[in-house]
């Protein structure tokens, strides 16, 4: 019995062929399949299209993550200056990841990805940041709990928000 050579990896004997094109094939370049070991041609290795995000699709994800984010920002202050309870900025916060990020996925058919997920957490903070310089939102916001709460509202919403683009 004669020994194969890798197709790729020349040095290599292998005893693996793929199971469509009866390529000699290392264990380094088999890729498993429902079907079998492949040659990474035959498998067509690719990205989920959901995971396959434009350039433009990116812009266009973001132009709309921008103007949610600012329109809840000024929504979330001015709920925080009547109704400033310590739950409620809690779950504003929350809210913000949520519909920023949903915002930005369904705008482009509900793609996702790590680039999505960045820039929806940055967003979140600029929708944070939209909620202290409301109309008298700088005079509330200035005690240390209120500080420290809008913080924690921020990260609760940054981490909803990359969770649901992930």
């Amino acid at each position: 019995m004669e020994s194969m050579r890798c197709a790729e990896h020349p040095d290599v004997e292998t005893g693996l062929r793929c199971g469509k094109c009866d390529k000699p094939i290392c264990p380094k370049c088999m890729v498993e399949t429902p079907v079998g070991a492949r040659c990474r041609e035959c498998a067509r290795v690719s990205k989920l299209p959901t995971y396959d995000v434009s350039n433009r699709q990116m812009l266009i994800s973001s132009g709309a993550g921008l103007l949610i984010a600012v329109a809840y920002g000024f929504l979330w202050g001015m709920v925080s200056l009547f109704a400033n309870f310590i739950f409620l900025n809690l779950l504003l916060g929350a809210g913000a990841g949520y519909v920023i990020s949903e915002s930005m996925s369904r705008v482009i058919n509900r793609k996702r990805g790590t680039k999505l997920a960045v820039i929806a957490g940055i967003l979140v903070l600029v929708s944070g940041f939209a909620s202290i310089f409301t109309p008298l939102g700088m005079i509330f916001s200035s005690s240390p709990l209120f500080i420290l709460l809008d913080i924690l509202a921020v990260g609760i919403g940054i981490y909803v928000a990359v969770n649901r683009l992930r």
